[in-house]
């Protein structure tokens, strides 16, 4: 492998960690994120709804009745949540199958720990990110803390409904934290180009960047981790092992970049941004309905990335909520 993340088959997936069982399979799960969750009437929902109640949409075998119009509805903070494959995991490992359709005293169990299993789901994500770019990193450190980490938050995922409600999953992302970080750093080491700067100074982790144009843009090695490009222009962007853990870019214009080995990249960063048939995406993701399925102006369609068609999504996926 090159330091570019190519080598003679392509580009090497730094980031990816897509364990089946961390990705939303909502046939095996009774609609929890359409019902345990709340959600405020907003830019992303047109209505109220507390925890604990069924969305009016949720029909009687848990499927979403507007699934198809849920953006025009206004619904669009359904389509960019993801559970991380905690619907079907509180679903049919600790609840056994069950629905919280079935017992009052299930519903508020399964309630309780679905939002916590979600939370585990997502760090689970990035903690076997970690171990991949542990292996990867010029260093080559000894992945066992990594390994070890990864088995851990695992372990936590396994735990009855009692002990879910009883965890401290802040505790576990405060733990987990310096060796995701650790990990990042290691990975990037000689990566880094010239800095990209805006207004005058190199952007960088946290950064409040809303609304900046960055085309073109080589951030290479770069870290954004925590920013706010929420709008921003990034049309043609390379994010070769970019660090974008936490990084806020909803509505941010994503035509044309390539995201193919962004570390820690999240669908749920990805749904909830804007891009196009020539955007680059890792293995394992799915281009999202609403983006355009036509290169945009000026920027030239990739080879072998076929258009997607309008409206087409993953078979069998319900709609999402927010936590």
């Amino acid at each position: 492998m090159t330091r570019d993340g190519t080598d003679a088959r392509g580009p090497t997936p730094l980031a990816l960690g897509h364990r089946r069982d961390l990705t939303a399979d909502c046939g095996k799960c009774v609609g929890l994120c359409c019902v345990a969750l709340a959600f405020a009437r907003s830019a992303d929902f047109p209505v109220d709804k507390p925890a604990g109640e069924p969305c009016r949409h949720l029909d009687p075998a848990d499927r979403c009745s507007i699934h198809t119009d849920l953006r025009p509805r206004g619904y669009r903070g359904c389509t960019v949540f993801d559970c991380f494959g905690a619907g079907q995991q509180t679903t049919q490992l600790t609840f056994g199958g069950r629905s919280w359709r079935d017992d009052p005293q299930d519903r508020a169990a399964m309630f309780a720990a679905f939002p916590v299993m979600r939370r585990l789901h997502e760090l689970l994500w990035y903690c076997e990110q970690a171990v991949t770019l542990a292996r990867i990193a010029p260093a080559r450190p000894d992945p066992e803390p990594w390994v070890r980490l990864v088995a851990r938050v695992h372990a936590a995922t396994r735990l009855s409904a009692d002990g879910l409600r009883a965890l401290d999953v802040d505790a576990e992302y405060a733990a987990a934290r310096p060796l995701l970080l650790q990990a990042s750093d290691l990975a990037r080491v000689g990566l880094s180009r010239a800095a990209v700067r805006h207004r005058g100074r190199p952007v960088g982790p946290g950064d409040d960047l809303a609304g900046a144009r960055l085309p073109g843009a080589d951030l290479t090695g770069a870290c954004l981790r925590g920013a706010l490009l929420i709008g921003a222009d990034l049309r043609g962007a390379r994010l070769h092992a970019c660090d974008v853990l936490g990084v806020d870019w909803r509505d941010a214009d994503l035509s044309g970049a390539d995201l193919r080995t962004a570390i820690y990249l999240t669908r749920t960063q990805v749904d909830s941004a804007r891009g196009d048939a020539s955007t680059r995406l890792p293995e394992g993701f799915h281009r999202p309905a609403h983006w355009s399925v036509e290169p945009a102006a000026g920027w030239p369609s990739v080879p072998g990335v076929a258009p997607v068609r309008a409206g087409t999504r993953k078979p069998g996926r319900r709609p999402r909520r927010r936590e």
